[in-house]
């Protein structure tokens, strides 16, 4: 096939297009030279070196078996996806777990909730820290377990999917920030030069009909699955989940269960609204974000940077990825700022409220290349009403300066600095 544009994007890849539309990766090596060190390394070790065992959540293809085989080199992999191991550790969790005093990685292992019980037993016979790392891609199950059996015995991590800060290290990430939003972050597609909709049509069909069943008995699924594209469509929005029920054709219990479904296998997240100090009445539901600004991309149906740019969720689809790369930061350094955002009945609006020790930072999101004066104006609403507060501006601009009245403003390229 002859192709009209080649777009060299680092000494690994090229981009092909056709007609200015977006065709296939080409992976000039085989294989990446190495591992992209994940961010989370140094709060990941040391937890190993605090607890007896590490428990590590997140999506599916967020790289948590490769980080886990980085941290326990030479210690026994076990993956419970696997029919036979998973039936023989149900069939006898002591015998199972006997085999490996000496510690092991256990993947999944929400698949087996009973072997938790046992784990208990050999750490606490074991006062070692470091034994096991356990992972799995539900946070409910997951957490469930651990909070029930090995309280106090366990650290909990959560890895996300690449973040701009680990890509940028990596010499990876590309200049444009669309081409990064419409690539989302999971490894696989970086690290093979993957084509980004098919590999994410195909995570889609998989955790439709393997990781839901396994959750909840959803009988149809094709409802479900609709319900996902809408909540797409919601991204950057106040949740209404009476809209979101009757766009469905579900009650609204449904709507909630089917939420903390998303919510637990870290598709979405819910942004809470900030509470204090402004004496305004403010509104009281969160707003709805995707984890993955590629998979949201792909569930609205945007296949290439050209329809991005057109997209009228383009906006909306920067603001998410500015957050999500916030909450990537704020995950994988191990910092215990809240994230808000805020919003009251007149109109005045906040996109982002970093809740720091030294005070709260309000953070406006513009996609526009040029920073503006009427673009502050919530910024400035926000500092005239919080005591000790401080505002930022980012924007898809270049330039990083101060307004006279203080407030920052920062490229999309300084993300990575905020968590």
């Amino acid at each position: 096939m002859p192709f009209h544009r080649v777009l060299p994007i680092n000494s690994r890849f090229v981009i092909f297009y056709k007609n200015g539309v977006f065709v296939q990766f080409l992976t000039i090596f085989t294989k990446m030279e190495s591992l992209i060190d994940r961010q989370i390394l140094p709060e990941a070790r040391k937890a190993l070196r605090q607890f007896r065992a590490l428990c590590i959540t997140g999506p599916r293809q967020s790289g948590k078996t490769t980080l886990s085989k980085q941290l326990f080199k030479g210690k026994t992999y076990i993956n419970f996806e696997n029919p036979s191991t998973q039936f023989e550790a149900e069939l006898n969790p002591d015998r199972f777990l006997k085999q490996y005093l000496s510690g092991a990685i256990l993947d999944e292992v929400q698949r087996v909730p009973h072997i938790f019980r046992y784990l208990q037993e050999i750490l606490d016979n074991n006062p070692s820290r470091g034994q096991f790392i356990l992972t799995g891609s539900n946070n409910f199950l997951l957490h469930e377990q651990v909070s029930q059996s090995l309280a106090g015995r366990a650290g909990y991590l959560s890895l996300l999917p690449f973040s701009y800060a680990e890509l940028k290290a990596s010499n990876l990430a590309y200049s444009d920030v669309h081409r990064l939003i419409l690539t989302g972050g999971y490894p696989e597609i970086w690290q093979e030069g993957l084509n980004p909709g098919q590999w994410l049509n195909s995570y889609v069909q998989t955790y439709v009909q393997r990781d839901v069943r396994l959750i909840r008995n959803i009988s149809n699924l094709a409802v479900f699955t609709r319900f996902l594209h809408l909540c797409a469509n919601h991204a950057g929005q106040i949740l209404n989940r009476e809209e979101l029920a009757r766009q469905t054709g579900v009650d609204t219990k449904t709507i909630l269960a089917w939420l903390g479904l998303l919510e637990n296998s870290y598709i979405l997240f819910l942004l809470q609204p900030w509470y204090q100090n402004l004496n305004k009445r403010i509104v009281k539901s969160p707003k709805l974000y995707f984890y993955d600004t590629g998979l949201l991309c792909h569930l609205l149906g945007i296949k290439n940077v050209q329809a991005l740019t057109r997209h009228p969720a383009c906006g909306a689809l920067f603001e998410n990825w500015i957050i999500t790369e916030i909450r990537k930061n704020t995950f994988n350094t191990g910092s215990q700022q809240g994230m808000y955002f805020f919003r009251d009945n007149v109109g005045n609006e906040v996109d982002l409220i970093l809740d720091r020790e030294e005070g709260p930072l309000a953070i406006e999101i513009k996609s526009s290349t040029k920073a503006e004066g009427a673009m502050l104006r919530n910024l400035r609403f926000w500092l005239k009403n919080t005591r000790d507060g401080r505002a930022l501006l980012i924007y898809r601009g270049k330039k990083n300066e101060f307004t006279e009245d203080y407030i920052g403003i920062a490229p999309w390229t300084e993300v990575s600095d905020l968590s």
